[in-house]
């Protein structure tokens, strides 16, 4: 009885709201970086408090830890690419609108087609071809491209800087969900994320420790910051960890679609919480994104 599956309504509604707390956990993330915290910082009490989480569930579930050897490579790969990932989206979000951030981000389902096609997988249909060219030109509107190439729009360096990490931040995971489709498909998805974020909070540490990235390691200089990185952690670790819990029950193949309005919960709650406002052209821009991904998630 317990694995029975929620219906459609509710399970989407349920999607809807873990789409927005990760939504939140970059608006939080944002405001936290605003008042002097450190990016690895950030990181380490995201992945920390979410990997206590996740721990707790495989303990509770007894999953299993023996891996073969070549399964123990392939996850810290993906260990590291999602710590990577992880630093470049914060440091996207910490330079241009949150809003702005995801949308890019969110261009990873069109890199992991190309890439899976690149490795030997099945071509993208002309269909599929027609939706990520529609994807891309939303993408243009979103950078307000034409306004910057005529001048009308400031082109700032923070604001290039911004673009590029978000645009590696799509590169590696889509590079991600390869290894975990074709690489660790068989291990149970607690295990695999918890083994994750073990290697993100390792990562973060070591890099922190090393003192590569001066103030990575920083404290929040007000009470705002301290209250927006307990949000961070909360909202993420809250999100996720429920995402896995109710996973049996959400028929996820069939509704994952209704999590990419994360980006558009980004672009209302930057504009509600943090006053960033987007040109009409960049919203339709966004809603175009968000519109083919959606179609690209519901056709295969």
């Amino acid at each position: 009885m317990s694995a029975t599956p929620f219906s459609r309504h509710i399970a989407a509604l349920i999607l809807a709201t873990l789409a927005c707390s990760f939504a939140g956990n970059h608006i939080a993330a944002r405001i936290a970086f605003d008042h002097d915290t450190g990016l690895l910082m950030a990181m380490l009490c995201r992945s920390g408090g979410t990997l206590l989480v996740l721990a707790a569930l495989v303990l509770w579930q007894r999953d299993s830890l023996r891996l073969s050897r070549s399964t123990w490579g392939w996850q810290l790969v993906l260990g590291l690419l999602i710590a990577v990932q992880s630093f470049c989206i914060y440091s996207a979000v910490a330079r241009i609108p949150v809003g702005l951030a995801l949308l890019v981000v969110n261009l990873s389902p069109i890199l992991l087609a190309l890439l899976t096609w690149a490795l030997g997988g099945a071509a993208p249909t002309g269909r599929a071809a027609m939706i990520m060219g529609l994807i891309l030109f939303g993408l243009v509107l979103v950078l307000d491209v034409p306004a910057r190439l005529s001048g009308e729009a400031q082109l700032d360096a923070r604001w290039v800087e911004g673009v590029l990490f978000s645009l590696t931040a799509a590169g590696v995971f889509a590079v991600a969900l390869w290894i975990t489709e074709h690489r660790l498909s068989v291990m149970p998805g607690r295990v695999r994320s918890m083994l994750t974020m073990a290697v993100v909070f390792s990562a973060s540490a070591l890099a922190g420790a090393s003192g590569a990235l001066p103030g990575g390691l920083g404290l929040p200089n007000a009470a705002a910051g301290w209250i927006a990185l307990a949000c961070l952690v909360l909202l993420y670790g809250t999100a996720f960890s429920m995402l896995f819990i109710l996973m049996p029950r959400l028929d996820i193949a069939r509704n994952a679609p209704v999590m990419n309005m994360e980006p558009v919960a980004g672009m209302l709650l930057g504009w509600l919480v943090l006053g960033q406002l987007l040109g009409p052209l960049q919203v339709l821009g966004g809603l175009i994104v968000v519109g083919g991904i959606v179609l690209l998630a519901y056709r295969r």
